[in-house]
């Protein structure tokens, strides 16, 4: 934990953020701000819209409505480099979306070379530093079908790092894995929340919130009903919504 609540420091602005699904209306007007070395779990029931406002930040979705703001820029004005911008703030997935066909250290040099351009024994020297990370070294020739659910997740963390991104967004990242593997990968998240990593965090891995995160979002019909840290929204949550999610999932 290592925010310093310092405005200048905003790397996400997120304001008055719509999307809808032809009539469904998924976020129905979103604020939301993360500062530099910030890390913020959102939490909330499926179907909350979690996965819709990560994948917005991100635009994997396009919004209906609002502004999203990186280090200030309106990511929406049109002469605002798209592409830069998504290698700036990576994307962890449930799925892991790891290239099948490559193994887990060409899976972390291709987006270096293709996007950044960077020359392939630089990516190489990168990835291998990430891989070492996350605690994958030894496998760095191996595919994905050789990997447990928790390796081929480590190495889906390290690809993301290697784009060297000024956030990292995860999307429920350990909701697929069988629960042995669900400590490993929280455990390189923790490290990663240590080094000041600015996260963006959607999980229902409660413990992990309570422990790492600065700030905690909770999300209910498509609004944040309710955020705050983790003292507050543990133990003395205000919304009623807020008070029933938790004493389910606790």
């Amino acid at each position: 934990m290592n925010s310093n609540g310092n405005g200048s420091d905003n790397i996400i602005e997120v304001v008055n953020l719509h999307k809808y699904f032809g009539r469904n209306e998924v976020l129905k007007g979103v604020d939301f701000k993360i500062n530099r070395g910030e890390v913020v779990c959102v939490i909330g029931a499926s179907g909350s819209g979690k996965s819709t406002f990560l994948r917005c930040i991100n635009l994997l979705e396009y919004p209906t409505s609002g502004k999203i703001f990186f280090k200030g820029a309106n990511i929406f004005d049109n002469d605002f480099n798209v592409n830069k911008y998504r290698a700036k703030v990576g994307m962890v997935f449930q799925q892991f979306n790891l290239f099948n066909n490559m193994n887990a250290l060409q899976n972390c040099v291709s987006g270096q070379v293709k996007v950044l351009k960077k020359k392939k024994p630089d990516a190489e020297r990168l990835a291998m530093r990430y891989l070492e990370k996350v605690g994958m070294a030894q496998y760095i020739h191996a595919r994905p079908r050789q990997l447990s659910g928790g390796q081929k997740q480590r190495v889906a963390i390290a690809r993301a790092l290697c784009m060297e991104p000024d956030a990292l967004l995860f999307d429920e990242p350990t909701s697929s894995l069988d629960p042995e593997m669900v400590g490993e990968v929280l455990k390189v998240m923790q490290d990663l929340a240590a080094t000041g990593l600015t996260m963006i965090v959607v999980t229902h891995e409660m413990g992990f919130a309570k422990e790492v995160a600065d700030q905690v979002v909770f999300m209910a019909d498509g609004v944040i009903a309710e955020k705050g840290s983790p003292a507050v929204m543990f133990t003395n949550p205000l919304n009623e919504k807020t008070r029933q999610f938790l004493s389910r999932v606790l």
